[in-house]
């Protein structure tokens, strides 16, 4: 009787929303109604009213988004038979009912997260058997060795903890390499890395060879231990010192979890961040996805396996013969296989790690074309909508995430639909002025006040648009590749701890000032159709607007592409740590005020320290959070700065033993509550207005930036190279 009025419900309200949706109505009351929608909204997310109240909100403007939806579908098309209208009209068309598809999957996914969970690192009771599993293919041994010993140094029964360093750069088959400087470059890696892991007590595996890339060095690492539950951790992700306290205990509740999965937190700026300088005051692109995507995934049991900062279950991954490898994004399928096989999987929404992410705008792009055709071959692979075993909700989740790396496609038609009508006067919306007013505009706010409502202090305003605009230029090709031969890509390791020592354009950068260029003539020649046909002004000025859009976009992305040189080889963090500092056999009071992986800021407070020089060698002795005794690792000062009362003294660190790596993890990765307050200090919402005002006047200055490198790359090369220091202050 229940399920009997249920259905009848449902079937009441899907008849008045169709109602709704297809009631014919005269353009003034729909411009009238849409600026209802639009105030109502406003209204409730200026009283920050949530719960029910979000609700409602997004609701209204799904009414707004499914009556333009209806209007595109029944007015606007061009006849069939203007096939050079019809064609491109047709593919703008599906463009957006692209963005819709997407749009109503994130609003499923997303319009009510679970909480975050909370802590459960004191309440710990078994202590099951853990591998940690790091695997490596070509990263630098001092990045390793961080990672190790941070991995080393988790907060966990010693007995219980097996540390094991994944090796495919040395591998027989490269040791044993017919090119002679490949052999012994591996054979020096595979010596220089097992004596590491001697030194920080951790097993070094490697083996014969390099099949099925990361998934096949997991699975060797499989056969090779016998832990209860697996810890995997990229080579440049090393984790905090509670971080298997905060996991490993969901397994007990349930029998059935192959996973729990926590953010991958960056202490690098991604090219955008550095090149825009946003690091600081605005999230990060990631956060949307482990501050927002995650927590929604999670409330339908499809939270998926990110590829490092994850704890797994060896039964379970055992069940399906290990870790998968058909695609290159072999966490997303391994994920999928299991969820489809009944096992169930938990997000913990608090970063237990810190790595690095690609500081070059090239190998951001090579990351991506990665992870864009590994979902691709999921796609085409294993299809998850139809996928045996999921539940319907996890079959949109997992279409939601594959689907999202079609945006190159819609993307591209976005930016050249405009140029259809202004270059060539084809008709491919055919639409008044005043219907783009009543039904387009306001279904383009009312998108951008949603997405506001789901992802507001996560994602400000036109961010999203400028990340998927600048990588489309280059992944649209990658994607259609992978499309074309699903079994061609091939999996590319990304380049780590990389630095930019001058300003520069990206080798990559060509493709988007040829752009700017197009759509700035673009620009010239909507201002002389708007004089020479004054009675399609209106239709021009909208067409026009919408080319000016796209402008500013591209404008901003030429920043974007203009690389800023760094001094610092390596990303410092705020620590504040008390500590002493010895030099010339005395010890002084001082404060640890930021650190990296490579080094330390001072503050030495006594006044009476005797002089130094650049190159004086040194120490600092603190105790370390796990609580042991008080160590000493060995610096060489590297600057001295007077600083009122205090004398600020840049070190460099001089590890000579498995301990000083210990030390560094300590004061690098192990405090967890760091990593939490930087995120929550960038995470505001500027709100829609004020949100917008800032893109335009950074897209303003970017757009001057990007062309004060371009003119500077044209220069004679002598000159080129005495000027190109300076443009790093822009």
């Amino acid at each position: 009787m229940h399920k009997a009025r249920s259905m009848m419900t449902w079937a009441i309200v899907s008849l008045c929303v169709i109602v709704l949706i297809t009631l014919p109505v005269n353009l003034q009351t729909q411009l009238i109604a849409s600026i209802v929608v639009v105030a109502i909204m406003a209204i409730i997310k200026g009283l920050k009213a949530q719960g029910t109240w979000r609700l409602i909100a997004l609701a209204f403007g799904t009414s707004i988004v499914l009556r333009y939806v209806y209007w595109r579908t029944t007015n606007t098309l061009p006849p069939v038979n203007q096939p050079e209208n019809f064609i491109p009209g047709l593919l703008l068309y599906l463009a957006e009912m692209y963005s819709v598809a997407m749009l109503a999957l994130s609003l499923f996914i997303v319009a009510t997260p679970l909480p975050s969970r909370p802590s459960r690192a004191s309440k710990e009771e078994r202590f099951p058997h853990v591998d940690v599993f790091v695997p490596s293919y070509n990263e630098d041994s001092h990045l390793l060795a961080n990672t190790l010993a941070a991995a080393k140094a988790m907060d966990y029964p010693p007995e219980r903890l097996h540390v094991w360093l994944l090796d495919d750069g040395g591998t027989l088959q490269k040791r044993n390499s017919t090119k002679l400087l490949e052999a012994q470059a591996a054979v020096a890696r595979h010596d220089e890395l097992k004596k590491l892991c001697e030194d920080l007590d951790v097993r070094y595996l490697t083996r014969d060879r390099n099949e099925h890339a990361k998934a096949g060095n997991l699975n060797n690492g499989m056969r090779y231990s016998s832990g209860e539950l697996i810890a995997v951790f990229d080579a440049d992700h090393a984790p905090a010192r509670d971080f298997l306290l905060e996991t490993v205990g969901y397994f007990d509740d349930d029998p059935k979890l192959f996973l729990v999965q926590t953010p991958h937190f960056f202490i690098n700026p991604d090219p955008l961040e550095r090149n825009l300088k946003t690091f600081e005051k605005m999230p990060s692109e990631n956060e949307m996805f482990y501050g927002i995507i995650q927590r929604g995934l999670d409330k339908w049991n499809a939270a998926f396996f990110c590829g490092s900062a994850a704890v797994l279950s060896r039964r379970a991954l055992e069940s399906q013969g290990g870790f998968s490898g058909i695609s290159i994004t072999e966490d997303c399928e391994t994920a999928l296989a299991l969820h489809s096989d009944g096992w169930n999987s938990i997000y913990v929404d608090k970063p237990l790690i810190a790595g690095l992410q690609p500081a070059t705008f090239a190998s951001f792009i090579g990351q991506r074309s990665r992870w864009a055709q590994g979902m691709m071959q999921i796609l085409r692979f294993r299809f998850p909508l139809l996928k045996r075993g999921l539940t319907l909700p996890q079959r949109l989740c997992y279409m939601s995430s594959t689907l999202f790396w079609l945006f190159p496609f819609p993307r591209t038609i976005f930016l050249f639909a405009p140029l259809f009508y202004l270059f060539f006067d084809l008709e491919i919306f055919t639409a008044s002025g005043g219907e783009f007013l009543a039904y387009t505009l306001a279904y383009m706010l009312v998108n951008l006040m949603m997405q506001n409502y789901l992802y507001g202090s996560f994602r400000w305003p036109w961010i999203s648009e400028l990340y998927e605009y600048v990588q489309t230029v280059h992944l649209l090709p990658a994607v259609v590749s992978v499309m074309l031969n699903p079994r061609k890509p091939t999996f590319k390791v990304t380049a780590k701890d990389e630095s930019i020592a001058l300003s520069r354009l990206s080798e990559i950068s060509r493709p988007f000032f040829v752009i700017f260029a197009v759509q700035l003539v673009a620009l010239a020649v909507t201002i002389y159709r708007i004089y020479a046909e004054p009675y399609k002004a209106d239709v021009t000025l909208v067409v026009g607007g919408w080319n000016v859009v796209n402008l500013i976009m591209a404008g901003c992305a030429l920043g974007v592409v203009s690389e800023r040189g760094e001094r610092a080889a390596s990303r410092r963090v705020r620590v504040n740590r008390r500590c002493e500092f010895g030099v010339n056999g005395k010890w002084y009071t001082a404060s640890i005020e930021d650190v990296s992986v490579h080094g330390a800021r001072l503050h030495v407070f006594n006044k009476q320290l005797d002089p130094m020089v650049i190159g004086t060698e040194g120490e600092i002795r603190f105790q370390p959070h796990s609580g042991a005794s008080i160590e000493t690792l060995p610096l060489i000062v590297r600057n001295i700065q007077p600083s009122g009362e205090v004398l600020a003294v840049g070190c460099q660190y001089v590890p000579k033993n498995a301990l000083d790596h210990r030390l560094i993890a300590d004061l690098m990765f192990a405090n967890s509550d760091q990593w939490t307050q930087f995120q929550q200090a960038r995470r505001h919402n500027p709100g829609l207005i004020r949100g917008t005002i800032w893109f335009l006047g950074l897209a303003l200055y970017q757009t001057s930036r990007g062309l004060v490198y371009l003119f500077r790359s044209m220069r004679p090369e002598r000159e080129r190279e005495h000027q190109v220091a300076k443009a790093g202050n822009l």
